[in-house]
């Protein structure tokens, strides 16, 4: 009777850490999202306030967007290929532990159910089953915080931030590109308040924290930036108009 309890919370909780996984991914996309505004923003803002040319203004933006871009995915792929080569190493000394010490990595199996609250004898027994079925899983999981079986994909993970920058470098770059020169930074301006809103609410949801505030500061840091950047591009641009 004792089996049927354990095998309940092992199902919720791998599904727990699927929504959590996908939820993470989510909140990096909203993040890379958020950049790819960011920093778009003030380099095309920056531009106008030098000048009048659109060609230029419109250069330096798509230049913004694939330096960014190709920039983002670089850094993720490093990171991401770091995390994946430290938990094969983790998993490669796992495999050696249960092959040669297999009753050793039992008992420290069945030490970590003690300490989640089983009785020594229902964690003793919970730790010789898992390990029956599958030592190496069984280890991963409760020990190292792994899931052998879906290791996270340096591409992936570096083409998803690639992607999530490029739609958010978008806005800012079509709004200031599309209207007419003398209405072009306001009209950037408002669509770029307007992303940073969505991305600010997007983030908050994801993490359950305040709307409010997070749209706020969201939206507070994105205009300074364009504020900034505007000023400096007048004061050391040549304006044409």
């Amino acid at each position: 009777m004792s089996e049927t309890p354990e095998a309940g919370p092992h199902r919720g909780e791998h599904h727990h850490e699927d929504v959590s996984g996908k939820l993470n991914w989510l909140r990096a996309g909203v993040l890379g999202a958020n950049d790819g505004i960011v920093s778009v923003a003030g380099i095309v803002v920056g531009v106008a306030g030098a000048g009048t040319d659109r060609a230029a203004v419109l250069i330096a933006g798509v230049a913004g967007l694939v330096a960014g871009a190709l920039s983002m995915a670089g850094g993720e792929y490093v990171s991401v290929s770091t995390q994946r080569d430290t938990e094969r190493a983790m998993l490669r000394l796992e495999r050696y532990e249960l092959r040669t010490m297999p009753h050793e990595e039992e008992r420290e199996l069945a030490e970590i159910y003690e300490e989640k609250g089983l009785s020594p004898d229902l964690a003793a027994k919970v730790a010789h089953e898992l390990s029956e079925k599958d030592a190496l899983h069984a280890h991963a999981e409760a020990e190292l915080r792994i899931d052998p079986d879906n290791l996270t994909s340096p591409w992936q993970a570096a083409f998803a931030s690639m992607a999530a920058f490029t739609v958010g470098a978008l806005l800012p770059l079509l709004a200031i590109a599309l209207p007419p020169v003398s209405v072009r930074v306001w009209a950037c301006f408002a669509g770029v308040v307007a992303g940073l809103a969505l991305t600010g609410w997007a983030s908050a949801r994801l993490g359950n924290a305040r709307v409010g505030r997070a749209v706020a500061r969201n939206v507070g840091v994105g205009a300074l930036t364009m504020l900034i950047t505007y000023v400096v591009g007048l004061l050391f641009g040549v304006t044409t108009g």
